[in-house]
């Protein structure tokens, strides 16, 4: 495959602030990210959940635009808008009409500038988090499983194994002081980037960046937590009750290797031979074949999108007449086998075209009604993490160079129980009655 050829430019302010552009004229709209660097992971300590509060705080207004005006604004221009916490950024994203840009970058400078909330609305939007902790956790079937039950067994450095969601009593903790501390600290333009996608003609975006955002002060070099861990050499085991689902669960989460790294790409490469779907072996092997499980899925989340520690994590769901013990067995034949016989040359060519494939359709990809937003979101990470947004266009070719034998050579290296974590969730007595 020829090296991807999509065209960036991008500058740094005076401020710190890195502005990324990347232009596309088929269509008149314009995609626009604001990524702040921090995210669940870099959180304080004693402030569990603030960045995802604080995602909250971020549409309660600013000095020039009140509580709910960038939204209205936003969707009269005909876009649409939203934000997110991810483990180690923050982001804000509105697609609309190119000749809505200058707007939204002045709304989006605004609150960069000087957000402004009241003790009102940080208990607002407090409750707003704890009510959506609620409803999306503690009240569904298996709820936050994986991603919330896994950290805790799997990690020892509190970045990495806190409740992301937050403690409810540190949420109730945090005062309005907290919010601006949080904001002055990590808020600020050299701690950011701005994104700029599709139908703008480069010079006139770093003139409107250069005109909104270059007189809000730099702040001092944000502190954050070594989220670096301690070598495991153990496998370590948790257990959870299921109150309402019921079917046994398990998590299983092997250390990734280091990103950008050879053992990096040739672990992408061995996730999606286990987890390429129903393609996959686990699942051939575990549902279709032996019928232990009745779903399966998994692999590495996001894997552009992380700086610190993270897991390939597998989750399945098994039938009640199988004990754990029993599909973790199944599991781990399917495992040896791949350390004993690798893959074959076939099967390496079609992963590398699967990939390749995925890594396209995820530049392509619109989330939300947000055109190119998988292209934003990668650029975003490439400029905050590596300082190289053109990353995007060569980062594959790693990837397609893999070899059989370094698949696994990986697959020996990380897929060992010494560097794996297993949380059991167990439906509870009465879940396991009502199912009877």
């Amino acid at each position: 495959m020829k090296q991807l050829q999509i065209a960036i430019e991008s500058t740094t302010l005076a401020n710190g602030l890195k502005v990324v552009i990347a232009p596309e004229t088929t269509a008149p709209v314009v995609t626009i990210g604001v990524y702040y660097k921090i995210g669940f992971r870099l959180e304080p300590k004693g402030r569990s959940g603030f960045a995802h509060l604080f995602e909250h705080m971020m549409f309660q207004g600013s000095a020039n635009a009140p509580k709910m005006q960038h939204i209205k604004l936003i969707n009269s221009s005909g876009g649409v808008l939203n934000g997110s916490t991810h483990y180690d950024v923050t982001n804000y994203y509105e697609a609309v009409p190119s000749n809505a840009l200058e707007r939204v970058l002045w709304l989006e400078a605004d609150r960069m500038r000087a957000l402004k909330v009241d003790d009102e609305n940080l208990r607002n939007q407090r409750d707003v988090v704890k009510e959506e902790v609620r409803v999306n956790v503690l009240n569904q079937p298996y709820g936050g499983f994986p991603w919330l039950d896994l950290p805790p067994v799997a990690f020892r450095n509190w970045a990495n194994s806190h409740n992301f969601y937050g403690d409810f009593t540190d949420l109730d903790a945090a005062d309005l002081s907290d919010v601006f501390t949080f904001f002055k600290t990590y808020y600020v333009p050299n701690n950011a980037v701005l994104l700029i996608l599709g139908d703008v003609k480069p010079e006139e975006g770093f003139a409107l960046a250069k005109k909104l955002f270059a007189d809000i002060p730099a702040g001092p070099p944000p502190p954050f937590a070594d989220p670096t861990e301690p070598e495991q050499n153990e496998e370590r085991r948790g257990h959870v009750e299921e109150k309402f689902g019921t079917l046994p669960a398990i998590a299983i989460g092997y250390v990734v290797p280091k990103r950008r790294t050879a053992d990096w790409c040739a672990m992408a490469l061995l996730d999606q031979a286990l987890h390429g779907g129903r393609a996959g072996k686990l699942y051939r092997e575990l549902v279709l074949e032996k019928q232990v499980a009745v779903e399966l899925d998994g692999g590495i989340d996001d894997i552009f999108g992380y700086n610190g520690p993270t897991q390939m994590v597998t989750r399945i769901m098994h039938k009640p007449e199988f004990t754990g013990e029993t599909a973790m067995a199944a599991f781990d034949q399917v495992i040896r086998e791949i350390q004993e016989n690798g893959i074959s040359e076939d099967e390496l060519a079609q992963l590398k075209v699967k990939w390749q494939s995925d890594f396209v359709s995820l530049l392509e990809n619109g989330h939300g009604g947000m055109p190119r937003y998988g292209l934003m979101h990668l650029l975003a990470c490439f400029t905050l993490f590596d300082n190289e947004p053109q990353l995007v266009n060569s980062i594959l070719d790693g990837f397609l160079a893999v070899k059989r034998e370094e698949i696994q050579a990986a697959a020996r290296k990380y897929l060992v129980k010494e560097k794996r974590a297993i949380v059991f969730r167990t439906p509870t007595a009465s879940s396991a009655k009502e199912a009877a």
